[in-house]
Parts: C-alpha cells; sequence; structure tokens
C-alpha cells in the first residue's frame, strides 16, 4: 500500500491546563482534498500550527512522504513539503509577483538577483495554478483572489506535496470563490494532498473527498464525503447523536465525543432576561443601515436585552459592529440611542451617545502592552477623572480595585503590565474600561468577546456581560462565530449572511444545531462577500 502524503497519529497539545488537541489522527492521501471542520476552539487552528512548525506538539507524530517527525520548526515544515496558506496572507504588498514568490530563495548571479529567470519560472507556477496576474504585477494591486493564488505559486516553488488552505474563500466573492474551487480541483488532480479548513458545508460537499471533524480537540467523526447528508455533518459538528454513525465509512473514533465542557452562564429557558419578560423599550435601534460590504440592515436591542449576530467568517457582522461605533463610514440609515437619534462619524461621536466597542483582536486594537493594567482599564475615562487637569490618582485606583473585583482580574495587581496577564485577563481589562464607574455606557457592542479566551476566563466573562445587561439595564450586542457561545449568552439571534440579516433565533429554537443549519441554508457560494468583512 502507498504511504499516505500526510499520516498526523496520536497528536497532543496543552496549554497550560487546557487541551487543544488530544489524540488527533489525520491521513490524507495524494490527489485528496480532506475539509477539516468543527466549532472555534474545537483545536484545527492548533493542528494546522503544529503541522507548520509554530507549535510544537506534546505526544505523536506527523508524517510527510513517509518521514515521520515529533516537531517541525517553520523551516523545517517548508522543507518537508509542507505549504499553509492562512486566512492572513503573507505576501508583501509593496513587491511584484515574481519577488513575493522568490522571497527568501531569490536566483543569485554574481551576486545580483536573476530577475528575468525568476518571472519566467514564476509565469510558469502561475499557469499552473491558472492564475490571470503578470510576473511583474505589483501585489497589493491585485484582488484578493488572486493574491491567494501567488501565494499558492509560492509554495508550489518550494515543491510543497501538502496544501493547507485555512478559510480560503472567507475574504472571496462568490465569483472569486467558484474559481478557487476550481483550481483546488484542478491541484488536487495534480497529486497535491489538500487539507481543506472552512465552515461552509456547501464547499465541502463540493470538493471535499473525505471529513474529519474536530470536537473540543479530539477527532468526533470522520468520513468520505459521498453520500452523506448535510444534516449528518451539522449533527458530526455539533455533536448530535447520530454524528459518526451511518453506512460506509462514517464511523465515531476515540469513543462517543465527548461532552462540551459547560462554561456558561446558563441562559433562561424561553432566552429572554428573567426580570424583562415584560416587554422593554428599545436601547439601541438601527434601521436601513448601509456601509461598504454590508447592508441594508435593520435590528433593535432593548433594555437589558443580549442579542447575538451570528454568521459564518466573512459574512459582515464585524462590519456592523465597527459602523455602529463609527470606526467605519455608513452610507445611508439612521441609528438611534434611546428616543435621540445619532450621528455617529467616529469613535468619540458614539462614546458620547453612549456606545462603546470591544474589537476583535485586542492584541492589534485594544491592548497597550507595555502600559500597566490600571492604564489599560481606566485610559478612557482619565480625563474625566481629572481635577483641573490632574490626574485624580486615588479616585483611579478605587475605581480599579472595583472593576477588579467584579471581572475577576487575575492577578488584581494595577502596577503590573498588561503583557504580563493571559488572553483571558487582558480581555477583562479591554471589557472593564466601558463598565467602570466612571463611565456610562447604554449599549455595548462586542466582537467574539471570549476569543483566545480560557475555558475559566469565558465563564467569568458571561457572568459579568449577563450582569451588565440585568443589573444596569445595559443592551448588548455581540457578534460571535461559535454557536456554543450564541446559545450561552445570546437572550436571541440574528443571523448574518452577505452582509444582511437574514433570520432571528429565540427561545426554544436557538439552539447549536439550528444556527448551524440556518447559516449553511443562506446560499454564500454566490452572495457577495468582501474583502475583509468579518
Amino acid at each position: 500500500m502507498t504511504e499516505p502524503t500526510l499520516r498526523i497519529s496520536g497528536l497532543g497539545k496543552s496549554f497550560g491546563g487546557v487541551r487543544a488537541l488530544d489524540g488527533v489522527d489525520l491521513t490524507v492521501p495524494a490527489g485528496q482534498v480532506h475539509a477539516l471542520l468543527g466549532h472555534n476552539g474545537a483545536g484545527k487552528s492548533t493542528l494546522i500550527k503544529c503541522l507548520g512548525g509554530a507549535f510544537p506538539p506534546d505526544t505523536g507524530t506527523m508524517a510527510v512522504n513517509g518521514t515521520a517527525h515529533t516537531r517541525l520548526s517553520p523551516r523545517e515544515s517548508i522543507a518537508a513539503g509542507v505549504a499553509i496558506i492562512f486566512q492572513t496572507l503573507s505576501v508583501v504588498d509593496s513587491l511584484t509577483v515574481a519577488e513575493n514568490i522568490f522571497l527568501g530563495q531569490e536566483w543569485t548571479r554574481y551576486g545580483t538577483v536573476h530577475r528575468r529567470a525568476q518571472e519566467e519560472v514564476a509565469a510558469g507556477l502561475l499557469e499552473r495554478v491558472t492564475a490571470t496576474c503578470s510576473p511583474r504585477d505589483r501585489v497589493g494591486e491585485l484582488p484578493m483572489a488572486q493574491r491567494q493564488l501567488v501565494e499558492i505559486a509560492k509554495a508550489l516553488s518550494r515543491s510543497a506535496s501538502v496544501l493547507v488552505l485555512d478559510e480560503p474563500t472567507a475574504a472571496l466573492s462568490g465569483s472569486e470563490g467558484d474559481a478557487l474551487a476550481a483550481r483546488v480541483e484542478h491541484l488536487r488532480d495534480q497529486g497535491l494532498a489538500i487539507v481543506y479548513v472552512t465552515h461552509l458545508l456547501a464547499e465541502v460537499e463540493r470538493l471535499a473527498d473525505a471529513v474529519t471533524v474536530l470536537r473540543d480537540g479530539r477527532v468526533s467523526h470522520r468520513s468520505t464525503v459521498s453520500g452523506q447528508t448535510r444534516r449528518e455533518l451539522v449533527e458530526a459538528i455539533v455533536g448530535g447523536a447520530s454524528a459518526g454513525h451511518g453506512p460506509g465509512e462514517r464511523l465515531t473514533v476515540r469513543g462517543e465525543p465527548r461532552d462540551r465542557p459547560r462554561t456558561t452562564v446558563p441562559p433562561p429557558d424561553d432566552k429572554r432576561p428573567p426580570s424583562h419578560r415584560r416587554p422593554r423599550a428599545p436601547r439601541l435601534t438601527v434601521a436601513a443601515l448601509q456601509g461598504p460590504g454590508f447592508g441594508p440592515v435593520d435590528l433593535a436591542v432593548a433594555e437589558g436585552e443580549i442579542v447575538g449576530l451570528y454568521g459564518l467568517v466573512g459574512a459582515g457582522r464585524t462590519r456592523i459592529l465597527e459602523t455602529l461605533f463609527g470606526r467605519r463610514p455608513a452610507t445611508a440609515g439612521t441609528v438611534r440611542v434611546g428616543d435621540r437619534t445619532v450621528t455617529v462619524t467616529r469613535p468619540a461621536d458614539a462614546l458620547a451617545a453612549g456606545l462603546a466597542l470591544v474589537p476583535g483582536d485586542r492584541r492589534r486594537q485594544a491592548v497597550f502592552p507595555v502600559l500597566s493594567a490600571q492604564d489599560n482599564a481606566l485610559l478612557p475615562s482619565v480625563r474625566t477623572l481629572a481635577r483641573h487637569g490632574v490626574r485624580a490618582l486615588r479616585a483611579e485606583r478605587r475605581i480599579f480595585g472595583a472593576l477588579s473585583e467584579a471581572v475577576g482580574l487575575r492577578p488584581g495587581r494595577p502596577r503590573l503590565p498588561a503583557a504580563a496577564f493571559s488572553g483571558g485577563n487582558q480581555q477583562k481589562l479591554v471589557l472593564g474600561r466601558w463598565i467602570n464607574d466612571a463611565r456610562d455606557i447604554g449599549v455595548l457592542l462586542l466582537d467574539e468577546p471570549t476569543q483566545g479566551v480560557d475555558v475559566g476566563a469565558r465563564q467569568e466573562i458571561y457572568q459579568v456581560v449577563s450582569s451588565l445587561a440585568e443589573q444596569r439595564d445595559t443592551a448588548v450586542l455581540f457578534a460571535s462565530s461559535d454557536p456554543e457561545e450564541i446559545v450561552a449568552l445570546a437572550h436571541r439571534c440574528l443571523i448574518v449572511a452577505a452582509g444582511r440579516v437574514v433570520g432571528e433565533l429565540t427561545g426554544a429554537g436557538l439552539t447549536e444545531a439550528a444556527l448551524l443549519s440556518a447559516v449553511h441554508e443562506a446560499d454564500h457560494p454566490t452572495s457577495p462577500s468582501p474583502e475583509g468583512a468579518a
């Protein structure tokens, strides 16, 4: 029997006390597209990063072309024949296509880069991936689909035999996604082993030969795609009773899927805040809101209500929140906070109206690593607390102390730099900016509120958000791509696809299976998904 191009056996990886991968097996022969599915946090990214050399696994082996490795550095991974195309591409916009393909492996002659030879080879590689750009084009001037093909061509220039595509259509339009699918099929026919990470089951049905589902870091299901229904795949992802069972090659490995640890605050049975059984006044009302890449959007959030925005990567959830906060321009529509119509063109306008945003990427958009915990949490309030232009240090310490206790900050040391805190505690600092005693925020916008947060901190953040709604009547609108988080936190959920609200789930109908079914029923492959939408 021919050895498969990629064979991962018993791969394990822990971060502190959290088991991210638990004995994962994955086999991909040459000429196969193997879909890798699972919730956010299921272990997909950790698996990819172990294979690419970013993380050293604790246990297990990774065999590429018959050579087994217990760990790989990034350079060793490339040399072994592995190429990973992440959502955030590694191309350099200021360089040409050919310069990007040969970046770090330039052909030189008498100390000078042999540009003509590089361009000739690059042209052949671009033809192999059926790209339409020229070797001399500047990458920064190319559409996203062509940039991805440049990245793939670069991988092929290094003799890659295993190609990993991480959510490759997230930033592509429908037509670009169709074109990429055709190129993936072309590369499969050339004998590459392709691992295809996606949330879109329509892509799995079209492209994949086999599928593996991860849940809580374990393989909960694997099968051939042929003859498997979409409902069966959804049940495999959410852990339905029929996941992993059925005719043919469908099976459950390493025992039945474990129940996902309940790290959340159980919502009321009817998904409404207990103290808000009677109708409440709307705190946020959005009518016909439009902006680049989304809209028109209508929604309302009442006092003390927690509303989720659920959709796949590229659905437009982040664009909606950032437009409400003034980080992106609105082209049409109205926004009302309470009984006032507000015009938000910048974050300062939003804050003045009582709207605040906790962004999804805290490292790049929210946390100041070298500043102290107290300064991170109170930075927007320093001027408000100051007296005659002098910082009110005693008041700042008092407010930070109360905030630290309320959110369960650990350690609760005000002078410790933010960089010394875990991801979950950094998120508490960012959240604390808008919920401390110096702020008066009536509408809290959260983008992926527990992304990169460990299990314990996730529950504490849920408790803080629930308490805000219950005790302060704060209206909370949060975006998440994790259906478990939506079910745990939201009183009701709006389904977002292609920049629009296409449905609503509430009460007993708000389940993980219903969420997944709702987004996968939307016609994503033929709907526009603007570059950078999230």
